[in-house]
């Protein structure tokens, strides 16, 4: 369920909130506070594997009693243990370690050619101002660290929105892993982290390249199908009440990602 739930609900001094597995036709829940009534839908689906109620448990079973207890897992279904649960590092490993059992063995996220240039932009720029830069404005303490981190994410929006002037994808002509990794972010950004995480220096539809950006990434269907706007607002709004005490979720949804970018005229090759 996209709103985190009590993972250990018989121990009244745990206070411990995290994913929950539901069903769908399960009781609405409410936020950590006991606020909202926040439905089950088709995308909530239990654990028939494991059994596990939580992915508290889940780990638990694996193991770990100590957390903390994140998402994604890789997990093997035959030794009944954790693999891996780094979405950086598990992104690599679908990319090539399953090839034998994989749909389209050919695809390849992780070119060679582009390789250094694009993980120097990852460790300089986007994974430390832009993916990790939207929760360094939301969760500041202060107000010295949240103006260093939304100077630090708008600068680098502003070199993206540059850089994809100018080329499809953040590699040149071919979709990669980075652009995935960017696409994530963005595509909460105005829904989401405008208002939630106070990072409203700009929208993304101020940004035409940047917009156009995700609209091109949102396009391809393997992307689209696991995109759910109502799972990505009910989540951030509804599980942490230090920043939206009543769980209250605003009406805006972001810009129409339906719209034609038009950006396949920029490049020879998907």
């Amino acid at each position: 369920h996209p709103t985190w739930g009590n993972t250990r609900p018989d121990d009244d001094e745990d206070g411990h909130h995290g994913w929950v597995y539901r069903k769908p036709d399960e009781e609405p829940m409410t936020n950590p506070l006991g606020h909202g009534s926040f439905p089950s839908d088709e995308l909530c689906q239990p654990d028939t594997f494991t059994g596990a109620k939580t992915i508290r448990e889940f780990y638990n079973q694996c193991g770990d009693e100590v957390g903390p207890f994140t998402t994604p897992v890789l997990y093997d279904k035959k030794t009944k243990t954790i693999v891996n649960n780094e979405s950086t590092e598990i992104m690599r490993m679908l990319n090539s370690a399953f090839n034998d059992l994989a749909e389209n063995p050919t695809l390849d996220l992780y070119p060679s050619d582009v390789h250094d240039q694009l993980q120097q932009l990852s460790d300089e720029t986007i994974y430390p101002k832009v993916n990790n830069g939207v929760y360094r404005c939301g969760f500041a303490r202060s107000q010295q660290a949240y103006d260093e981190a939304v100077v630090q994410l708008f600068d680098s929006l502003d070199l993206l929105e540059e850089k994809l002037s100018k080329q499809r994808f953040l590699g040149g002509d071919v979709f990669t892993w980075l652009d995935m990794r960017l696409f994530m972010t963005l595509v909460r950004f105005d829904p989401v982290y405008i208002t939630y995480f106070k990072a409203n220096e700009k929208r993304l539809v101020d940004y035409p390249n940047l917009l156009g950006f995700v609209r091109d990434v949102y396009s391809k269907p393997a992307v689209k199908k696991v995109i759910s706007m109502r799972h990505i607002k009910t989540h951030y709004f509804t599980s942490h009440p230090v920043l939206n005490t009543f769980g209250i979720i605003p009406a805006y949804n972001g810009p129409d990602l339906e719209v034609a970018s038009g950006r396949e005229k920029m490049s020879s090759t998907l």
